[in-house]
């Protein structure tokens, strides 16, 4: 169905006034997670990577940046950071590069430079100015999306650390997919002796996942983890541990298998939800207002479009 320019702008200002007034899940970092702590109606978040590194400029100068952006974005995205082992970067998680190689399985050429920024595995999206084309991609990605698979993740804390399970699910689809959780890091420290042209630590940093195949319930790639298990399926009984960090962000993501890509599967995720402790980063009081005359403008619009027809 294609959509006259008066209708698309009424849909693209409706995702993003729900936005204004729908916000990611973030706990407190008051909160002691000695009882489980855990999403509701999750699903329908897009996963947005970003490949980055530590000695790039641009990157350190944007990476205040983005994390206000998400913010901005509410529920609707989720900002990952993947830092290249590449001999120069100062993390080098081998779950960032793990994701890279992911990418690259869709998009050869996903990793050439830094900052590139990647919207459910679609188009590339390079440099300082990318954004305005990222968040083209996101309100494209959110008209194109039909059906997608509830999900929820719970995390609760360990004598070591964190664990994080599936805690419910309903998915569109199991065939040649898994379910992923993803360990975030926010605020990762810079070690004293790297190349580092920005500020003291790095935020969104991906440093752990594990990946659950759903057509034969098994862990297939557990990195940077404490541990990764299923006991009986991946939609009822999959969790991970991870050490304690500071503030963190855990991922619940269900996408298509690494086989599935290199067959040529359309590689965008069937959902995905966020649980993040951290603070939340300051966003637009006058978003209300924005809001409003957007409405106004769309309202406007239809209007103009029915007298035409007449």
């Amino acid at each position: 169905m294609k959509l006259n320019p008066a209708t698309f702008l009424c849909v693209a200002v409706a995702l993003m006034v729900a936005t204004l007034s729908v916000q990611a899940t973030v706990v407190n970092l008051s909160t002691s997670f000695e009882q489980p702590v855990a999403t509701e109606g999750g699903g329908r978040t897009l996963l947005v990577e970003e490949i980055t590194a530590t000695w790039c400029p641009t990157c350190a100068e944007i990476d205040p940046e983005l994390l206000q952006v998400a913010d901005g974005h509410g529920s609707r995205i989720a900002l990952v950071a993947l830092h290249p082992s590449d001999g120069e970067d100062a993390f080098q998680p081998a779950a960032s590069q793990h994701r890279i190689d992911r990418l690259s399985l869709s998009n050869p050429s996903v990793a050439e430079s830094t900052p590139t920024f990647v919207v459910e595995a679609g188009e590339p999206r390079r440099g300082y100015d990318a954004w305005t084309d990222v968040q083209r991609d996101i309100l494209n990605a959110e008209l194109e999306r039909q059906d997608v698979s509830e999900l929820d993740v719970e995390v609760v804390k360990t004598d070591n650390g964190y664990r994080a399970s599936v805690s419910q699910t309903n998915l569109v689809s199991t065939n040649a997919t898994q379910l992923t959780i993803m360990v975030v890091e926010h605020g990762k420290s810079m070690p004293e002796n790297a190349v580092n042209p920005g500020g003291d630590h790095r935020d969104r940093v991906v440093v752990g996942l594990a990946e659950c195949s759903l057509e034969n319930h098994s862990i297939t790639t557990s990195v940077g983890l404490l541990s990764a298990t299923v006991e009986s399926t991946c939609e009822t009984s999959f969790s991970i541990q991870f050490e304690d960090l500071k503030t963190w962000s855990v991922l619940l993501i269900h996408e298509p298998t690494a086989a599935a890509l290199a067959s040529g599967e359309d590689p965008s995720s069937h959902g995905a939800v966020e649980l993040a402790f951290r603070d939340r980063a300051t966003v637009d009081e006058a978003g209300g207002n924005v809001g409003f005359l957007l409405l106004v403008t769309c309202g406007v619009l239809a209007l103009a479009s029915i007298v035409r027809k007449k």
